[in-house]
């Protein structure tokens, strides 16, 4: 059976249903479907290019590893990162990323995509999901962060049970 998730980005009230690739990425869907909701203040990738993620504790144990791995993902889809302790430097999550390790929960929203980290080369991440509803508001809303900011804006992963209806 298909499972659902809605993304939102709730200061700009818009949201988004992307399809769960159970059958290609089915330990990291499973840890993510056990862990949500998950919520966190939204950010703008730097180096990636069309990217909007937000960073949240770990929740996956064990860590699925590599799965459905890639490098260039494309408008719509939505991808895992686990970063162990240490290797985020970011002030604002940094005593959280030292003592655990952080999740990364991305969607990209343009093409021309890839996941390069000056700090560690070619940062791959597992493909989980893919936007099947309402991606061009989406993608209007994520471009909306690149230009005019991201400060105070959050980003909700969230279960939509029993859809579509």
């Amino acid at each position: 059976m298909a499972r659902y998730i809605e993304l939102t980005l709730k200061k700009r009230d818009v949201r988004c249903v992307a399809l769960l690739m159970d059958d290609l990425a089915p330990k990291t869907c499973e840890a993510i479907w056990q862990a949500l909701p998950q919520e966190g203040d939204a950010f703008h990738a730097k180096y990636a290019s069309n990217e909007v993620f937000t960073l949240v504790p770990p929740f996956a144990h064990p860590d699925p590893g590599l799965e459905n791995p890639t490098l260039v993902p494309i408008p719509g889809d939505l991808l895992y990162f686990y970063f162990p302790p240490g290797l985020i430097k970011r002030p604002d999550v940094r005593a959280l990323a030292d003592q655990s390790g952080i999740t990364d929960l991305a969607i990209f929203y343009g093409r021309n995509n890839f996941l390069f980290s000056p700090q560690t080369g070619p940062t791959p991440g597992n493909l989980f999901a893919t936007v099947v509803e309402n991606f061009e508001a989406m993608a209007q809303a994520c471009d909306n962060i690149w230009r005019a900011g991201f400060i105070g804006e959050r980003l909700l992963f969230r279960r939509l049970e029993n859809y579509p209806r």
